[in-house]
């Protein structure tokens, strides 16, 4: 049985090499309900030697920051990715 744990570092794993050096400078920042999780942070932490820490309100900042961008889309689109895995196209 895969464990939220197990699944973290499967998707870090298949994450490109630029990406885990900005997480491994800057953290991970978790957001939404699994956030939640009592300890999650912390076991995290320990298991992959990275800085991670839960958002200011989990629950809704995520929404928060999506409408922000909405909001402001013309000064913030060069902050967007496109769907292609590495891509910045935002047509």
């Amino acid at each position: 049985m895969l464990t939220i744990i197990d699944t973290v570092k499967d998707a870090l794993d298949e994450s490109p090499p630029e990406i885990i050096a900005d997480l491994m400078e800057t953290g991970i920042c978790l957001a939404g309900g699994g956030a939640q999780l009592r300890g999650l942070d912390r076991r995290l932490t320990e298991e992959l030697h990275v800085r991670v820490w839960v958002a200011e309100d989990p629950m809704t900042c995520v929404v928060r920051g999506a409408g922000l961008i909405l909001e402001n889309y013309d000064q913030l689109r060069h902050l967007l990715v496109g769907l292609e895995r590495g891509s910045t196209k935002h047509d």
